[in-house]
């Protein structure tokens, strides 16, 4: 199987190449990803807790699902894809805000991404897969924003970058 490839872009989201994931993390160059926020009708943000066998970022908690767009593949259609391999549903996304951001980790790999929040509604439980998701849980907007500050150990670096983000955008 042929390693995934990330799309390089520059500071302006255009496509400027494609390289193997592993390489890009390693080498910390710029390339798309997106972060799908899940809410259900009681302002609640359904959380995942990665697989604990992940190359990195292993057992900690995180949005909903995140990933690389493939060569081709819109924003929305990439979250839908991921939504449905990680989570095992499909909601309507849409497109929020947009940003780069830039977060090291101890294994030596860097996330530096130009990232697209997507956010959908959700009612139901998911059917997660256990190759990619150890737990999930609902957790409320708020309580997420103060457990983050209470226990930043237990999340994503990514998470908290991109929670900020969110948080702002739905309490404009």
């Amino acid at each position: 199987m042929e390693e995934e490839k990330v799309i390089l872009v520059n500071e302006n989201d255009e496509q400027i190449g494609l390289m193997p994931k592993l390489e890009a993390h390693q080498k910390a160059l710029l390339h798309r990803a997106f972060s799908v926020f899940v809410l259900n009708s009681k302002n609640e943000l359904m959380l995942q807790q990665r697989a604990h066998h992940k190359y990195h970022s292993p057992g900690l908690w995180t949005n909903t699902c995140c990933s690389h767009q493939r060569d081709g593949e819109t924003n929305i259609e990439a979250g839908t894809r991921r939504l449905q391999e990680e989570m095992g549903f499909i909601t309507p996304l849409k497109n929020s805000v947009s940003f780069i951001y830039k977060a090291p980790f101890d294994n030596g790999l860097t996330e530096h991404e130009y990232d697209h929040v997507l956010i959908g509604n959700y009612e139901s439980e998911p059917v997660i897969n256990p190759d990619e998701v150890a737990d999930w849980k609902w957790m409320g907007v708020e309580d997420v924003r103060d457990d983050i500050a209470k226990h930043p150990e237990m999340y994503t670096e990514w998470f908290k970058i991109i929670f900020d983000k969110f948080y702002s955008y739905i309490t404009l």
